[in-house]
């Protein structure tokens, strides 16, 4: 996503990880022959054991390191369009603007009929310092970036592999703290929500406090209607449940209150693991694995044009 460092590996695929003390967790993939990307290796090492030369190295940022904001695209030319939405950005975020990257992610016409109509585009804002800070951590450790990613498009990689054609395909990943709710059309990213629940407040047996899956379900419904208003003209076919640590409760309550297919992944159905990937590492690694996926991401895009 925010891809201004010039590096190129000469090692196929995407190595993604990210920064804890001197224990970096990671994932590596790249195209496979079968069709499927191989997921050559992933997992939590110390810096001292990595060789990372001639990769190409992705980190994802946390949700609380930026800004993940819907704005109306500007009318200006290509040119100026980074200058534009920097503009429309400023009052949005809490800090300078002159002290923020500014990257964009466009959002497709969904038919040719809407593409004259005023559309909307994502814009991911992050503090410089921030940025600065990260790339020097993870150069220290060995891990020589060439992209900083987000949980957002990350997400979308996973997700595409699960899609429908030519119909919408709702994801929820949901962290120890908080879930992220997308909605993806043709490998695009339509729709971002983050919610308010952690896993353990959904694991089997887990008191119900505060009415966890009721909220989740009002929570996904609200953006289910608010994306069919915006979005007419995609349907979405199903609501897919990323991996969790234990065994949950949602998607029985899901499908009790809402009129949709109901899924959960096993990322072993689109993604082949050189290693075991049981759905305790499929949950802590997965947004590393979706960074990962980057490659795979473009090209997909570019065949559905």
């Amino acid at each position: 996503m925010l891809g201004w460092l010039a590096r190129r590996g000469k090692v196929p695929g995407w190595f993604a990880a990210t920064l804890d003390a001197d224990t970096v967790s990671f994932a590596h993939a790249r195209p496979s022959p079968a069709g499927k990307w191989a997921v050559t290796d992933y997992g939590s090492r110390r810096s001292s054991e990595l060789r990372l030369e001639g990769h190409q190295c992705t980190t994802v940022l946390h949700p609380g390191e930026y800004q993940f904001l819907m704005v109306e695209a500007p009318d200006v030319p290509a040119a100026e369009l980074k200058s534009a939405i920097r503009w429309k950005v400023k009052d949005l975020v809490d800090y300078r603007i002159e002290d923020a990257t500014i990257d964009m992610l466009d959002i497709p016409p969904a038919s040719p009929a809407t593409a004259s109509n005023a559309r909307p585009m994502f814009a991911v804002s992050a503090r410089n310092d921030l940025l600065q800070g990260r790339i020097r951590e993870l150069e220290e450790a060995r891990v020589p970036l060439s992209v900083i990613d987000i949980r957002e498009t990350a997400q979308r990689n996973i997700a595409a592999l699960f899609e429908s054609a030519d119909r919408g395909l709702a994801f929820i990943h949901f962290g120890a703290d908080a879930g992220l709710l997308t909605i993806n059309f043709r490998g695009e990213l339509y729709l971002a929500r983050r919610l308010e629940v952690g896993v353990e407040a959904l694991a089997e047996g887990a008191a119900d406090e505060g009415g966890a899956l009721e909220r989740v379900a009002l929570e996904v419904q609200r953006t289910l209607d608010h994306f069919d208003r915006q979005f007419r003209h995609i349907a979405v076919a199903k609501l897919v449940l990323g991996p969790t640590p234990r065994p949950t409760r949602l998607a029985e309550s899901l499908r009790e209150r809402l009129d949709l297919a109901v899924e959960e992944a096993d990322l072993r159905e689109v993604l082949d693991f050189a290693a075991a990937a049981e759905p305790e590492a499929q949950w802590r690694f997965f947004h590393h694995f979706g960074a990962a996926l980057r490659q795979d991401a473009e090209a997909a895009r570019e065949s559905a044009r």
